[in-house]
């Protein structure tokens, strides 16, 4: 099986979608993924559970329509098919307002700058994939941000640390093993605000108190 990894999205087979449709759940719940499997939607890899054993945690954070529920499914690895990414984050323009576009590009530009690639998820990068209704008025925009060691992660972070245009913007930073951070925590982290960080992998968080991102070099 293809390595998983947060924020992945993932498409099932044929055989896929007929056992999830063939799941005991409630009618609100059956619609929702009725719709997602004949239009062939994405769903997105969630934390793991050791008692899913060979299946794999996946989850659909449905829109408006079906009043934002969080459907948990496991659904066994031989069924997943397309491996997907959550739209880049220049792609975004189109749902701000007029006033906020040109500031967002212009961040997407030191974005780029900086060497990473940032990603949109959340309730934007939803309504990008579906076209569905997942925003509310002032979701917040969450981006997912590779960066490769500490120099990066802070020149990323002092750079979204300057975005005042309007929706709060949140998200995480992704180092080497899959540990993810809030960059607002990081930012706290480094400047000695705050003596821990919270550290989200795959499987699990936990607490860090030391450069975690060696840990990930030195497995």
């Amino acid at each position: 099986m293809r390595a998983l990894h947060r924020h992945q999205l993932v498409g099932l087979t044929d055989a896929g979608w007929q056992r999830v449709l063939a799941g005991s759940r409630d009618a609100q719940a059956q619609d929702c993924l009725a719709h997602w499997a004949q239009r062939r939607l994405p769903l997105v890899v969630t934390r793991q559970r050791p008692q899913a054993g060979r299946a794999v945690c996946l989850g659909l954070p449905a829109p408006g329509r079906w009043e934002r529920r969080r459907i948990a499914l496991a659904v066994p690895a031989v069924h997943l098919a397309q491996h997907q990414a959550f739209p880049p984050a220049s792609a975004l323009a189109p749902l701000l307002c007029a006033a906020q576009r040109r500031p967002w590009r212009a961040l997407c530009g030191g974005l780029a700058a900086c060497g990473v690639a940032a990603r949109v998820y959340g309730s934007h990068g939803w309504q990008l994939l579906t076209g569905l209704d997942h925003l509310r008025p002032g979701s917040d925009i969450d981006l997912c941000i590779a960066v490769e060691g500490p120099a990066q992660a802070d020149a990323v972070a002092v750079l979204l640390q300057s975005w005042s245009d309007g929706l709060r913007l949140d998200g995480e930073l992704v180092f080497a093993g899959d540990r993810a951070v809030a960059w607002r925590e990081w930012l706290a982290w480094r400047a000695g605000r705050t003596a821990s960080l919270l550290v989200k992998q795959l499987d699990g968080v936990a607490l860090a108190d030391a450069p975690f991102w060696q840990a990930a070099e030195a497995t």
